[in-house]
């Protein structure tokens, strides 16, 4: 069985509203000194949200890193408060205009487990009860799309959806949408 490694040293590199990035030194297995280079957070959160009519409430989004437009569930950062629900209530309403009624956490994931620590993804399932204009940050510029569960079953499968958490909060969320 592979040992646990001992830290050494931590130091802070950069915090930020969203996350802290660090810098570690541990011993590694035969003596010697490892570094490792993360960022920490307090989580997120990842919402399926479903209309009184079936169809599911998604998002489409550019997303820097990858350069390109995604589709995506509603999801964002937990803060500083780690309240996961109220996070996920003011992060569905903030990029889709939607409110929801019937929360029922279906389950979490790590969303990383080797460059972000604490970045466990609580997944929601909720029954939108009404919808509004959306109250996006200065940052975002986030479309509301509506579809099937069949519909993002196959987007998936032809890798129309191709964000990872969304596949898995999906993955977790589909045994429970009739």
């Amino acid at each position: 069985m592979p040992k646990r490694l001992k830290s050494i040293s931590r130091e802070i590199l950069h915090t930020n509203p969203w996350w802290t990035y660090k810098y570690d030194k541990y011993t590694l297995p035969g003596g010697g000194v490892g570094e490792y280079y993360y960022a920490e957070t307090a989580g997120f959160c990842m919402i399926i949200p479903v209309l009184p009519d079936g169809r599911l409430v998604l998002t489409l989004q550019y997303r820097y890193l990858s350069d390109r437009q995604g589709i995506e569930f509603p999801a964002g950062g937990i803060g500083n408060d780690k309240n996961v629900l109220a996070a996920a209530k003011r992060e569905l309403q903030e990029e889709t205009g939607c409110v929801g009624e019937q929360w029922r956490k279906v389950g979490v994931f790590e969303g990383s487990k080797s460059m972000i620590k604490n970045n466990l993804a609580h997944v929601f399932l909720v029954q939108v009860s009404s919808q509004c204009a959306q109250q996006l940050d200065e940052t975002e510029e986030i479309d509301v799309l509506y579809r099937t569960p069949t519909e993002v079953d196959a987007m998936i499968s032809d890798n129309t959806i191709w964000d990872g958490s969304s596949i898995a909060a999906w993955c977790l969320a589909r045994p429970h949408v009739v």
